[in-house]
C-alpha cells in the first residue's frame, strides 16, 4: 500500500469520532480543514522556533512587514507566530478551543485567509460543545499523523482521496469528479511535447492556467513535469475554483510550494473572471461533465450578445444543461496571440451534440475553421472516481507546426481492440491501460505510467510521430464540416396536379420535408479526400430516389461534428450459419450428457 493511501486511511478513520454528532455528508467540514492545518503545522515545524525567537524584533513593524520578515525566517511564503503547535495543543485539553483559535490566528494573513474559506470556527464551537465534546479527541488524533515527509503530489492524492470518499457519502453526481494523476501526466506530456526544445533554455519562465482547478492537481503535475525536464525553468501557475474547500486546499498547496497564492482566485469562472485580461502559455482543465449553467445564464447570455467575439462566448452558447464548451471558449480567450496550447478533458457530448446552426456545432465550427484543434485522444472508460463514462482529451494550439496545419489528429487510446485480443489470447497485455487491483469508486482502470511502448509513453509517442496507423487517423479540418440542407418535395392535389404559390412557384409539402447532411469532402476513385459541391452530392445521392425534390437554399446551414468511434470502426463479419449450427448441436449434446449424469469437466 502506498504512503498516501496509508495517510488517507488514518485520516479517514478519525471521521469515526464524528459519528452520531455529524451527518456523514458533513464529515468533510471537519476533516479537510484539520488536514490542511496539520499539513501546514508539519511543514513549518523545523523553523517554528526561529520564527518565535525573532518575534520580539518585529513588534514595531506593520502587519505586512511582519509577515514578510517572519516568512523569510520560516522559509516559506507563510508562517505561524502562535506559541502553539499540534503537540502543545494536546498538552492542554481543558482549553483546546481557545488554544486552537490562537493557533489559527497565528498564521500570516495569506494562510489565515485560506482557513477562513472552510468556515471552520463554527465547527470548533460545535465540537467543543459539552454535548459533543470531541474537539480534543479530533486534535489529538491528527497530532499523531505525521504529514511532513510527503511531497506535493502525495498530499494531493490524500486530499483527492478524502474528497472522493466524502463525495460518495453525500451521493454527489458524476459531474463532481477529480482527475486521476496518470490522466494529468498524460495531458501534461502531450501539452509540453511540441515545445521540448524551447523548454530546455536556462531560466525560462512559462505560465499554466486551470479555470476549474479544484485542489490544484493539474497545476501541481504541470510544475513537477517541467522541473524534471528542466530544473532551471519556472512554471508560474494560475487558477480559479468555485468550491471553497477545494479552493482552500489548492491555495495551501501553492503556499507550501512557494507559488504565489494570489494567482488562485475564488468564484464562478463564468460570472466573474478572476484573471480577466491575463493570457497564458499553457492551459489544462477537467471541467465538470454535464453541469448546467442556468445560474450563470444571464451574465453569459449578456456577454455573448453585447461583446460577441470581443468577449469570451462569441462563437455560441451550448445547451443549458452542459457548459463544457463554455469552459473551452473561456480558455481560448486567454490564448496568447503568438502561441498557446490547451488540454481539456471532455465526455463524448461536445464531439457531436447539436445540429448545424446550433450552439455546440457553431462552437466546433469556429474552432475547426480557425485551425486551433490539433488532436483528440480517446481514453478508456472507468478511469474516473465518480463516473465510468468514456472521456476524451482535446488538444488545441493556435500556432500549429507546419505539418499539422489544416489537420486534426485522432488517437484511439481506449484500448478496446487490445482488450478483445487479450481476451482471445492473441495479445499478452493491453498497450494502454491495466486493471486496478482495488477499485476506487467507479475507477477500475489505470493508464499505464511506465514504458515507452505502453500507456502514457506510447500515447505521447503516437501524438508526437503524427503518422497514421491502427491507433491514429489524420484528417483535414474540412472532413468534419458539413452542409445541412432542407430537401423539399412538391405539394400535390388529389388529382395529381401541383399546388403553386402566388408567385407561380411549386409549393413544398411540409409532411414530406426532409434534411440531409452533406459533407464538405468526398473520396475520389483513388480514395483521396477532395471537395464536394452541394449540387453534386444532391444529384448523386438524392435525385435518383426523389426526382421531383429540390433544396431550399435559404435554409442551408453549416455544421461540424466529430463522430470519433465511427472513424475507428472495424467491420466484423457475422458468423456463418454452419458455425452457429455446430455450437448449438454441441450445447444440445452436453445438455443430454448432463441429464444422463455423464457430463464431465471439460465437455464445454
Amino acid at each position: 500500500m502506498t504512503s498516501f493511501t496509508d495517510k488517507a486511511n488514518l485520516i479517514w478513520d478519525i471521521a469515526d469520532l464524528l459519528r452520531g454528532d455529524y451527518k456523514q455528508s458533513d464529515y468533510g467540514k471537519i476533516i479537510l480543514p484539520m488536514t490542511v492545518l496539520r499539513r501546514l503545522d508539519c511543514v513549518l515545524q523545523p523553523t517554528k522556533s526561529k520564527v518565535l525567537e525573532y518575534l520580539p524584533k518585529v513588534e514595531k513593524l506593520s502587519d505586512s512587514a511582519k509577515d514578510l520578515t517572519l516568512n523569510k525566517r520560516a522559509g516559506f511564503n507563510f508562517h505561524n507566530r502562535s506559541l502553539f503547535d499540534f503537540a502543545k495543543l494536546t498538552a492542554d485539553p481543558n482549553n483546546i478551543a481557545a488554544n486552537l483559535r490562537n493557533f489559527i490566528n497565528g498564521f500570516s494573513a495569506g494562510a489565515r485567509e485560506i482557513i477562513e474559506y472552510f468556515d471552520f470556527d463554527k465547527q470548533i464551537e460545535r465540537m467543543d460543545d459539552p454535548k459533543a465534546d470531541i474537539l480534543f479527541q479530533v486534535v489529538k488524533r491528527f497530532a499523531a499523523i505525521d504529514l511532513s515527509g510527503m511531497d506535493s503530489m502525495e498530499m494531493g492524492y490524500v486530499f483527492e482521496d478524502l474528497i472522493r470518499r466524502f463525495a460518495e457519502q453525500s451521493n454527489e453526481t458524476a459531474g463532481e469528479h477529480f482527475t486521476p494523476r496518470e490522466v494529468i501526466k498524460l495531458m501534461v506530456n502531450v501539452l509540453f511535447n511540441a515545445d521540448n526544445k524551447s523548454l530546455t533554455k536556462a531560466g525560462i519562465v512559462k505560465t499554466l492556467y486551470d479555470p476549474a482547478c479544484g485542489t490544484g492537481g493539474m497545476l501541481s503535475v504541470g510544475e513537477i513535469h517541467l522541473k524534471e525536464f528542466n530544473p532551471r525553468s519556472r512554471l508560474e501557475v494560475f487558477g480559479q475554483e468555485i468550491n471553497p474547500e477545494s479552493y482552500a486546499i489548492c491555495k495551501s498547496d501553492m503556499l507550501i510550494k512557494g507559488q504565489n497564492p494570489a494567482n488562485i482566485k475564488f468564484g464562478n469562472t463564468f460570472t466573474v473572471d478572476g484573471l480577466a485580461g491575463e493570457k497564458f502559455d499553457y492551459m489544462l482543465s477537467n471541467p465538470p461533465f454535464g453541469v448546467d449553467w442556468k445560474k450563470a445564464s444571464k451574465i453569459i447570455k449578456d456577454e455573448n450578445k453585447k461583446l460577441g467575439y470581443a468577449g469570451r462566448f462569441g462563437a455560441g452558447l451550448p445547451r443549458i444543461n452542459d457548459g463544457s464548451l463554455l469552459f473551452l471558449q473561456h480558455m481560448i480567450s486567454k490564448m496568447k496571440p503568438d502561441s498557446s496550447r490547451i488540454g481539456i478533458v471532455f465526455n463524448g457530448s461536445p464531439l457531436f451534440t447539436g445540429q448545424a446552426g446550433g450552439g455546440e456545432s457553431d462552437i466546433r465550427l469556429w474552432i475547426v475553421q480557425n485551425d486551433w484543434l490539433e488532436a483528440i485522444i480517446a481514453l478508456p472508460d472507468q478511469l474516473f472516481y465518480n463516473t465510468g463514462i468514456s472521456t476524451y482529451i482535446w488538444i488545441l494550439n493556435n500556432n500549429k507546426a507546419r505539418e499539422r496545419k489544416g489537420k486534426i489528429q485522432l488517437i484511439n487510446a481506449a484500448g478496446t481492440k487490445d482488450e478483445q485480443l487479450v481476451a482471445a489470447g492473441k495479445l499478452g497485455f493491453n498497450r494502454f491501460w491495466e486493471k486496478m487491483i482495488r477499485s476506487l469508486g467507479n475507477k477500475r482502470k489505470k493508464i499505464i505510467e511506465n514504458g515507452e511502448d505502453r500507456g502514457i509513453g506510447f500515447i505521447t509517442k503516437l501524438y508526437g510521430d503524427f503518422s497514421e496507423n491502427e491507433f491514429v487517423k489524420i484528417f483535414p479540418n474540412e472532413f468534419f464540416c458539413y452542409h445541412r440542407v432542407v430537401v423539399e418535395q412538391p405539394l400535390i392535389m388529389d388529382n395529381g396536379e401541383l399546388i403553386m404559390d402566388n408567385k407561380g412557384r411549386v409549393k413544398p409539402d411540409p409532411k414530406l420535408r426532409d434534411y440531409e447532411n452533406i459533407p464538405f469532402l468526398k473520396k475520389d476513385k483513388n480514395g483521396k479526400l477532395v471537395p464536394q459541391a452541394i449540387d453534386e452530392y444532391f444529384n448523386r445521392e438524392v435525385k435518383p430516389h426523389l426526382p421531383d425534390s429540390w433544396i431550399d437554399e435559404t435554409k442551408t446551414k453549416t455544421g461540424c461534428e466529430i463522430n470519433f468511434t465511427k472513424y475507428f470502426y472495424e467491420f466484423k463479419p457475422l458468423r456463418s450459419l454452419a458455425e452457429i449450427r455446430a455450437d448449438i448441436l454441441k450445447l444440445e449434446q452436453n445438455t443430454l450428457l448432463m441429464e444422463n449424469g455423464e457430463w464431465r469437466m471439460g465437455n464445454f
